[in-house]
């Protein structure tokens, strides 16, 4: 392996020192067409092996555009396959570091059917392996399939660039008006990218991510032990409930959160914590964002979006792929409402209610604040199947705002009988006591208690096993 290459610093600089073997190391291109044979292409432009993260085992492999500009050729892909079986026999994370310019022109067919394989490794690797890539450069055309097909994606702040189509390709647009390549707009618009960084910070978080996750989908063994207090109380949790990120920091474990997709939908945060030395994973709505002053920067309504249901019910599903239980803390009053929204929210909504529906790990929710009408029911309500509900006590909980039913209710009458009405609904129909007395809140408890419930509740659920109708998968 090249010393000097920036394919193998990258590697260095991911794993544990000295822990990385590599493989396959004198593989070269077999093509001959357009005289590639005499071109020299090392290790075909891909760097490929295994090494540990905190012990952790990992398979990585690392395009060096040095070498025919990291193009995937037939024999690169076949390195890269070539790892994913043995991280399928091991039962290993696979972690890619893509810098190419796509298709090696050269070896057309041969290339382009090695692109398949390396699809049809994904496939079958998805929901049995962690995958993560981060890209450091190019990643266009059918390379952009790649990352989308893994379950976790970085991108560097400045070099990278992910795309199908060049922006200056698409009619109407060209690089200057709107780059759809940069890291930019593929976390903030297409949703695909988790975290977008500086080369060395995403290195170290993707060290950070690995650890939080199972080797996986049969490991329940990724525990580590719990330095902070189980019975913590957290009393600066009440004052941090509308930005969840903030909140699910002070509940976790010595404050590890690891956000997922967090410049996407900010109105929906997801992400791993840690309980009691296990990781679980935590889906939340937020209606305000605070930066590091504690200034808020972004608000939202307390409403489900399309793209907060899409970003959701996909971290969902990958929580129950691997085993992985999940918390949620709701805080929903309804819909976002427009003529965009209306296009895909009844769809993302139906999505997100099938992931919690169907997600078989255990499910705890907390209602912080208010939990009305079937935006309510699709964030893990016990309808659907949260194991235990827990609600703070001025939570609220109905159909709708009790005014606004008292204005229904007694449509045609003075203002003395609504707001005696209303005090009336909210009592009965809208409270956090009236909803526990129907069963459909488990435990009121103080925001500042939360933490030690939520650990109670998932020691508790730990041994769940819960049986489903025979199927060869959903439809949803």
């Amino acid at each position: 392996m090249s010393t000097t290459s920036q394919a193998s610093q990258r590697i260095k600089s991911l794993l544990d020192e000295n822990s990385f073997v590599e493989i396959g190391a004198l593989v070269t291109a077999r093509a001959t067409d357009f005289n590639l044979k005499q071109t020299e292409t090392p290790s075909d432009g891909v760097i490929t092996g295994y090494g540990v993260i905190d012990g952790n085992l990992v398979y990585v492999y690392s395009q060096d555009v040095s070498v025919l500009n990291g193009t995937v050729g037939e024999m690169h892909a076949k390195k890269i396959a070539n790892l994913y079986d043995l991280a399928l026999k091991t039962g290993a994370p696979v972690i890619g570091l893509i810098n190419s310019a796509g298709l090696r022109l050269q070896e057309a067919t041969d290339a382009l059917n090695s692109f398949g394989e390396i699809y049809m490794k994904q496939v079958n690797a998805s929901g049995v392996i962690p995958q993560i890539t981060a890209i450091f450069g190019s990643c266009g055309g059918g390379l952009a399939i790649i990352p989308t097909l893994t379950d976790f994606t970085f991108m560097e702040e400045k070099s990278a660039k992910l795309f199908v189509n060049a922006p200056n390709a698409i009619d109407g647009n060209e690089i200057s008006k709107c780059d759809t390549s940069s890291a930019a707009f593929q976390s903030k618009e297409a949703g695909i990218v988790d975290v977008v960084s500086d080369e060395a910070s995403i290195l170290l978080q993707i060290r950070e991510l690995v650890s939080l996750l199972p080797a996986n989908n049969e490991d329940n063994m990724s525990f580590d032990e719990c330095t902070d207090d189980l019975n913590r109380t957290c009393e600066e949790l009440i004052n941090c409930a509308g930005d969840t990120s903030i909140a699910l920091s002070r509940i976790s474990d010595n404050g590890v959160f690891f956000e997922t997709k967090r410049n996407y939908a900010k109105d929906m945060v997801t992400g791993f914590i840690k309980l009691n030395g296990a990781t679980a994973g935590a889906v939340a709505n937020r209606t305000e964002v605070y930066d590091e002053e504690g200034n808020v920067t972004e608000k939202f309504d307390a409403v489900l979006s399309a793209k907060g249901c899409d970003k959701a019910a996909d971290f969902i599903n990958f929580c129950d792929a691997f085993e992985i239980p999940i918390l949620t803390l709701t805080n929903v009053k309804g819909y976002a409402s427009s003529e965009c929204e209306e296009k895909k929210i009844a769809k993302a909504a139906a999505r997100l209610t099938y992931a919690f529906a169907n997600a078989t790990v255990p499910k705890v929710n907390v209602i912080t604040k208010k939990a009305y009408g079937s935006a309510y029911v699709a964030m893990n309500s016990k309808a659907i199947g949260a194991d235990i509900t827990m609600a703070w006590p001025d939570a609220e909980i109905g159909t709708m705002d009790a005014k606004l039913a008292a204005k229904i209710i007694c449509d045609g009458q003075g203002a003395d009988a609504i707001g005696a009405c209303a005090e009336e609904y909210a009592k009965l129909q809208t409270s956090a006591i009236g909803a526990a007395k129907r069963g459909y809140v488990d435990q009121i408890v103080v925001p500042s208690d939360t933490r030690k419930y939520i650990i109670g509740a998932f020691e508790m659920l730990y041994t769940k096993r819960e049986d489903r109708p025979a199927k060869k998968h959903g439809t949803v």
